[in-house]
């Protein structure tokens, strides 16, 4: 069973960063894409980046430019880094994994507020 650990959530402030992690607990080359998504309180869950097995990256329009998605082979883990967060970005984020099967981390929580 492929588990997928997320960590690096917290409370900051509008402007301020973080950096989310996802440690998978096999080799991540075996999925062909990883992915970030979030779901706010009341709505759908969303997507937010994803990088493919070859580096291929995609950004959801409303965070394009503001965050960045990294994967590490050798660690097998996926990072995403968020800058200029805002109060619209608050939400559990959840990492994924698309292979034969698709995977969900448990989430990690980021609340932007002041």
């Amino acid at each position: 069973q492929v588990q997928l650990v997320e960590s690096g959530g917290g409370l900051v402030q509008p402007g301020g960063s973080l950096r989310l992690s996802c440690a998978a607990s096999t080799i991540i080359f075996r999925f062909s894409k990883m992915g970030w998504f979030r779901q706010a309180p009341g709505k759908q869950r969303e997507f937010v980046a994803s990088i493919s097995s070859t580096g291929t990256t995609n950004y959801a329009e409303s965070v394009k430019g503001r965050v960045a998605i990294s994967r590490d082979n050798t660690e097998n883990t996926v990072a995403l880094r968020m800058n200029s967060l805002k109060p619209e970005d608050t939400a559990v984020y959840y990492c994924n994994a698309d292979g034969t099967a698709t995977y969900w981390g448990q989430g990690t929580q980021v609340t932007v507020s002041s």
